[in-house]
């Protein structure tokens, strides 16, 4: 049975703790936007896509149970909630896509003269329902086209072995996978493990200091990362820790990809030098299950994310196809079409 990270029946909904991963599976109830905005916040719901389709669940759950005199009040209260949702980790560029197309949604049904409050409420939580819908389909495409690039260009001993940071989710090509622990939060020993183990996957944990040495000792076929935001002009922010695994692949002659669906792709923004890059709690680094492993009074920096330059990337996987970063411009005039 596939691992599910998020539930939605009958309008409720349901994430799998990611915090409490990989000692603890537990699914916790998200009842409306403000559970919404902490467990996006709090990093018990990670990873780009997952942030947009849980927070914009998590308003489907709140107006669900609300009623609501007029349009006009529907329109007012999802705005507000939406922008809201969007604070609570600004780095991934999913969410805010998801947000100003249901904010248009909203502005288009409060005009529509044909429909009523009730109708309005209704067509707007489908469209919620339909995002989550999308991006199963999205994830299964970026699979699909995925393994055709990465098996169409193994070569040596014809044995596919994908090294990932972070918690990338998987591709259906790794005959065996590498995941990097991912300091400090650990999402690729907590995580990406726990999935990979969890699917019977054949795959093998090292540190994030390993990554050179493993490319050096082992014919690595390629590197797949996710992506928080892609620039226009094909620089992406991913985890912290990305961008220095890129200048080791460059150099190990490895090809990197980045598997993303287009809702990442930010077209506003013409490079990464725009990107904002989130910065977390010190505690994240001094502290491990609350005990502390850093000296006392050192300060830290602690950036969630760090900007990999297009010139690292060999393609950006979507779930239309394979992309050169200087081939981008193709699906933003694919989305106007």
């Amino acid at each position: 049975m596939t691992l599910q990270a998020i539930k939605w029946e009958n309008g409720k909904l349901e994430i799998l703790d990611q915090i409490l991963l990989p000692a603890i599976s537990r699914y916790i109830p998200v009842k409306g936007v403000e559970d919404g905005w902490k467990v996006i916040n709090n990093m018990q719901v990670r990873g780009a896509p997952a942030i947009a389709i849980v927070g914009c669940l998590s308003l489907a759950t709140e107006i669900r149970n609300e009623e609501y005199m007029d349009k006009k009040s529907l329109r007012r209260d999802i705005e507000g909630k939406l922008n809201y949702l969007v604070s609570a980790r600004p780095t991934a560029v999913n969410m805010k896509i998801a947000a100003d197309e249901l904010i248009q949604l909203a502005n288009k049904l409060s005009k529509d003269e044909t429909v009523n409050v009730i109708e309005m409420k209704e067509r707007f939580i489908a469209a919620i329902e339909a995002m989550l819908e999308k991006d199963i389909a999205d994830n299964k495409a970026i699979g699909d086209y995925g393994a055709q690039e990465i098996l169409k260009n193994v070569s040596g001993d014809n044995f596919v072995r994908i090294l990932t940071h972070c918690n990338t989710g998987s591709l259906a090509t790794a005959e065996h996978a590498y995941c990097s622990e991912t300091r400090p939060y650990n999402q690729g020993a907590r995580l990406t493990a726990y999935e990979l183990v969890y699917e019977d996957v054949p795959a093998t944990l090292i540190c994030d200091d390993m990554v050179a040495a493993l490319m050096k000792s082992r014919n690595i076929s390629a590197v797949v990362v996710g992506a928080d935001r892609v620039a226009a002009n094909g620089d992406t922010a991913n985890k912290i820790g990305t961008y220095q695994i890129a200048i080791v692949a460059k150099y190990h002659n490895v090809p990197f990809y980045v598997a993303a669906p287009r809702t990442s792709i930010d077209f506003t923004i013409p490079n990464g030098d725009h990107i904002v890059i989130e910065e977390r709690p010190e505690r994240e680094m001094t502290h491990i299950n609350d005990q502390r492993i850093a000296a006392p009074g050192i300060q830290c920096w602690n950036p969630a994310f760090d900007v990999t330059p297009a010139s690292l990337i060999k393609g950006i996987i979507t779930e239309v196809g394979v992309y050169r970063p200087e081939d981008l411009i193709q699906l933003k005039n694919y989305e106007n079409s």
